[in-house]
């Protein structure tokens, strides 16, 4: 009857493990329910366009290298000479910052509106109006964003700010940036703060399931706030006095002691009396 309790309770706890181990995989396993070897169709917008207090990268190309010089903060440098500003109409600084009003000042176009426009399209009316205005024949212009960062906090491996050196930034790619979600960290309800064109969203996604794929959320934008919280057993783990353990493990210390004493104890009476 011992032998077969001690089998049951054997056996109990290889399916406690086995059941757990079961639950807490898929709990970890990002888009798990996806079927592999499928393909779909990719959607989602990678930007919103231009907003303000973006940093822009703009760059004139032509067969004529000269005649790019104004346009070019590149080639377009101060230059001082002895204390003497040589180029006073050039730049200081790299890129061009987009006010609060969504402009932005161009050499020798002056002042652009371009909140909202996507790059592309920046590029296409800079093009346009450098050809039309006669200061460039076949000017070829390119548009980045030169401070693209996102902010990841919470149960991450390495909490803090990317700095993206494209325009496209998924959040598994920023995940990986910042070392991954920890072991506590919650995948089924990761939160994205955003701020585009003066209104804040809050978003939620699920990092197991393939819908992922179709949120807004997928593809994060300039500024994006990633917060991934802790799961309710570091959330416990947390509340507890940070003592708790030392006390318990003082506490199996003692036990251990004083049970060692009595069993010496006994065995020592039970020599003593079969001595006698």
């Amino acid at each position: 009857m011992k032998l077969n309790i001690t089998k049951l309770l054997f056996f109990a706890a290889i399916g406690a493990v086995m059941t757990t181990s079961c639950k807490s995989t898929p709990e970890l396993a990002y888009v798990h329910d996806a079927a592999r070897d499928s393909a779909s169709a990719i959607t989602g917008e990678f930007t919103k366009g231009i907003q303000a207090n973006d940093l822009l990268g703009i760059y004139v190309e032509s067969e004529t290298p000269a005649a790019t010089i104004p346009f070019n903060q590149e080639t377009n440098k101060i230059a001082v000479a002895d204390g003497v500003v040589m180029n006073p109409g050039a730049s200081a600084v790299s890129g061009y910052l987009v006010n609060n009003d969504g402009d932005i000042v161009f050499p020798v176009l002056g002042k652009m509106h371009v909140l909202g426009l996507t790059h592309a399209e920046l590029a296409k009316e800079i093009e346009e109006r450098l050809v039309s205005e006669g200061h460039i024949i076949d000017a070829s212009v390119t548009v980045k964003l030169m401070n693209f960062k996102v902010s990841v906090l919470g149960d991450v491996a390495r909490p803090g700010q990317i700095v993206a050196t494209g325009e496209r930034l998924t959040i598994f790619e920023a995940l990986s940036m910042v070392g991954d979600l920890t072991i506590y960290g919650q995948r089924h309800n990761v939160t994205v703060i955003r701020e585009e064109n003066g209104q804040r969203t809050i978003g939620e996604i699920d990092l197991t399931s393939k819908d992922i794929f179709a949120s807004p959320y997928y593809y994060l934008h300039q500024n994006d706030v990633v917060y991934v919280e802790p799961n309710m057993k570091k959330k416990k783990q947390a509340e507890r006095d940070p003592m708790t353990m030392t006390y318990i493990s003082s506490a199996v210390s003692i036990v251990s002691v004083i049970s060692s004493v009595f069993y010496y104890y006994i065995l020592s009476k039970y020599y003593q009396s079969k001595s006698n």
